[in-house]
C-alpha cells in the first residue's frame, strides 16, 4: 500500500502544481466548474490547490496518514461530481496536466471516483512503513495513469470506446 500512497502523493503535488502554474487558463475552467463568478475562479483555484498540498503531505506522515486519506478522496470526489454536472461540455478540466480541451465524458468522471476509492483503500489499510520498491511501484503506476490519459484523449481511442458499448 505504500506503493499507492506515494502515488497518490505525488499526484496530488503534481496537480497543485498544475494549478499553480497554469492557474490563468485554469481560474475560468474552475469558476465554470464550481458554478461561481469568473473573478472567484483564481481563488477557487487556489483554495483547491492549497487542499491538494496539505492532504499530501498529511498523507507522508502517520500520524495524519487517516486525515490526509480522507481530505484526498474528499477533493476527488468533488472533482468527480463537479465533472459529472459538466458531462458533455466541451472544456479542458485540467484533469490530466495538459492543456486539452475536450468534452467531458465518461473517463474523465470516473477518474477521480477511481482516484477517491484509492485513497479509501489508504485510509482503510493499516500503514506498513515505506519499502525500497515503493518509488519504483509508485512512478509504475504514476505512469499507467498519465498512459491511460493520453490514451483516452486520442479521438479515435475515444470513439472505438464508444462504440463498445453498443
Amino acid at each position: 500500500m505504500a506503493a499507492v500512497t506515494l502515488a497518490l502523493i505525488l499526484l496530488l503535488v503534481a496537480s497543485a502544481a498544475h494549478k499553480f502554474i497554469q492557474r490563468d487558463s485554469m481560474a475560468p475552467v474552475t469558476a465554470r466548474l464550481v458554478g461561481v463568478p469568473a473573478a472567484a475562479g483564481a481563488l477557487v483555484l487556489l483554495l483547491a490547490a492549497s487542499a491538494e498540498i496539505l492532504a499530501a503531505l498529511a498523507l507522508v506522515m502517520p500520524a495524519t496518514r487517516l486525515g490526509g486519506a480522507m481530505a484526498a478522496a474528499a477533493i476527488w470526489t468533488s472533482y468527480a461530481v463537479a465533472l459529472l454536472r459538466h458531462r458533455g461540455s466541451v472544456l479542458d478540466c485540467g484533469c490530466d496536466l495538459v492543456r486539452r480541451e475536450k468534452p467531458v465524458g465518461l473517463f474523465a468522471i470516473l477518474r477521480p471516483v477511481l482516484l477517491a476509492a484509492a485513497a479509501l483503500s489508504v485510509a482503510l489499510v493499516p500503514p506498513r512503513g515505506w519499502t525500497v520498491d515503493a518509488p519504483f511501484a509508485a512512478a509504475a503506476l504514476l505512469a499507467l495513469w498519465f498512459a491511460a490519459s493520453e490514451l483516452a484523449a486520442i479521438p479515435a481511442f475515444s470513439r472505438s470506446a464508444k462504440g463498445m458499448k453498443s
